[in-house]
């Protein structure tokens, strides 16, 4: 066996962690608005080389993102408890090594594209574009969970693309309404950091929202879930829709008691349970499909 393969074996765990393998929560609240939008689009089970790709696809570019989202905030990293172990902030691998590796994972993912359609392939460019900017928009911007909505969402209209070699209006819709759920788990998620947040001095929707952030989430998730159970040509009003819609308004409102007191633990468990919200209308729109 080559020393290259017994480094590439003694490396696989710093990888693993740089990617966030073990917390899977990060790529299912891409992965559920992305099948939902295949679903839509395909009105009905897409194939299973379409749910393939997507689902691929989006573990991939997740974790590529990663790898760049840690070079770029390395230096920041370093002073939040909770990020300062990371591969790249504590120096286990280099910042060239994190690049090669999130630059593998987003060419594997671009193969991926290459097997579904010429529209689904020009949008990938954008969505490789957006995904390298977030990064660096906490530096320009007073609320960069927006950028990361746009980054997080471009999934959908991809999936449109995909299946329809087009991109209509509804993707663009959906899209909206997904920002606005990137917005309200993000805010949660930077409500954990915010006192290490305020300290560096970077700028994230908590700290730009200050006492109207528990309200601003609240009405976020209400935008969110108009946004994707209004439009009639999604929905069918049957029962299911008002168990489904029921079911998402009551993940809504634990998530307002899990935040009411701003505390960092309730903050983050309610962040780690966002993507049930997504499942939610995930399960619905293909049950609806199957049964109707």
């Amino acid at each position: 066996m080559s020393t290259d393969v017994f480094r590439l074996r003694d490396r696989l765990p710093l990888y693993l962690d740089l990617i966030r393998w073990d917390r899977p929560a990060g790529w299912l609240l891409l992965l559920w608005p992305t099948l939902s939008a295949l679903w839509i689009a395909a009105d009905g089970f897409p194939g299973w080389h379409l749910l393939a790709v997507f689902t691929l696809g989006t573990i991939l570019m997740r974790s590529a993102g990663c790898c760049i989202n840690d070079v770029a905030d390395r230096n920041f990293d370093r002073h939040v408890r909770r990020t300062a172990a990371r591969p790249v902030t504590s120096g286990r691998i280099d910042v060239r090594e994190a690049l090669a590796v999130g630059a593998v994972l987003a060419l594997l993912a671009f193969g991926l594209v290459l097997t579904t359609n010429r529209a689904a392939v020009a949008w990938s460019f954008f969505a490789l574009a957006i995904s390298v900017v977030y990064p660096y928009a906490k530096r320009f911007v007073s609320m960069p969970q927006a950028v990361l909505g746009v980054a997080f969402s471009f999934g959908i209209p991809m999936a449109f693309a995909a299946v329809q070699g087009q991109v209509p209006p509804l993707a663009w819709w959906l899209l909206a309404g997904n920002l606005f759920w990137v917005l309200a788990y993000d805010t949660e998620y930077a409500i954990v950091d915010r006192e290490d947040d305020l300290k560096i001095g970077i700028q994230t929707s908590a700290i730009t929202l200050g006492r109207w952030d528990v309200p601003a989430i609240a009405a976020f998730y209400l935008i969110y879930l108009y946004f994707w159970l209004y439009p009639g040509e999604i929905w069918a009003r049957d029962a299911l829709f008002f168990i489904v819609a029921g079911v998402a308004l009551a993940q809504v409102a634990w998530h307002i008691v899990l935040i009411r007191r701003r505390d960092p633990a309730g903050a983050f468990r309610a962040f780690r349970l966002n993507h049930w919200l997504g499942f939610t209308l995930f399960a619905g729109l293909v049950l609806q499909r199957a049964f109707r």
